[in-house]
């Protein structure tokens, strides 16, 4: 059932068929997308509605579009799940993380092979026992991205929460007991980062059959803060959205040769 006024559009995102290209890159902030559209030729916003905003344009004479997500699991599946209904397949999630291990440093790029599930909105989907994974050709064409732009990347599982003041206090909460020992078990198991839209993401991906793939800005990283570790605070996400853009070039390429 569609809820929307307008019939021919999808209910939140207000995007129809033809609105957007099979290829999406999905940051979180509405901001960020006439800044990632600036990469595209002949960008035009094409909707704006609550927390989703969507610009479509080219690359290399592809229609592709940028959609913003919100925050979060709940809000990141509506967009992908809209998105598909309007003709969408091929998705990269472009944002912010918090660095876990030592050697995740302020502005390196993170690029989620896996996601831990400890969010609410992928159970709705898939049975805790069913791993949230990235595409692996979207991983494979990021790499390939960060490496071209010299850019200090790290590939590896990233841990996904609902609640981001529970990561950054959680001694403050009454379940402090499970945030502090799952936090310490995940950075022990070498999680790299944390976010909160990847394993909402992969596994909706995974129950459309469609592609998903996530990098982001490491924005800090409250380990080496703890440690006494250079840790300054980075907010640009321009070499992420670099990264994402140039994998996007990659897998249209790959696409057109393999005849997808």
């Amino acid at each position: 059932m569609n809820y929307s006024e307008d019939a021919s559009k999808q209910y939140h995102i207000q995007v129809g068929e033809g609105d957007v290209g099979k290829y999406v890159i999905l940051p979180g902030d509405p901001k960020r997308c006439a800044k990632i559209a600036k990469y595209f030729d002949d960008a035009r916003l094409v909707a704006d509605s609550r927390e989703y905003v969507t610009w479509t344009g080219y690359l290399d004479g592809v229609k592709v579009s940028v959609t913003s997500t919100g925050i979060g699991g709940p809000s990141a599946s509506i967009a992908m799940e809209e998105l598909v209904r309007a003709g969408a397949d091929t998705f990269i999630r472009v944002g912010t993380c918090g660095g876990m291990q030592l050697d995740v440093k302020s502005g390196d790029i993170v690029i989620a092979t896996g996601a831990i599930r400890m969010e609410g909105t992928s159970r709705e989907y898939a049975p805790i026992e069913f791993p949230a994974v990235a595409d692996i050709g979207i991983v494979n064409a990021l790499i390939a991205s960060a490496k071209e732009l010299g850019k200090e990347y790290h590939a590896g599982v990233v841990q996904c929460k609902d609640a981001f003041y529970g990561q950054h206090a959680p001694e403050a909460m009454p379940v402090s007991y499970e945030l502090l020992n799952k936090w310490e078990a995940w950075k022990r198991l070498g999680c790299l980062a944390s976010e909160m839209e990847s394993a909402a993401l992969f596994v909706v991906a995974s129950t459309l059959h469609v592609r998903v793939g996530s990098a982001f800005l490491v924005v800090a990283n409250q380990e080496r803060e703890r440690e006494g570790l250079d840790n300054p605070v980075v907010h640009d996400t321009d070499m992420a959205i670099r990264a994402a853009v140039g994998a996007l070039r990659r897998l249209i390429r790959e696409d057109q040769e393999g005849g997808r």
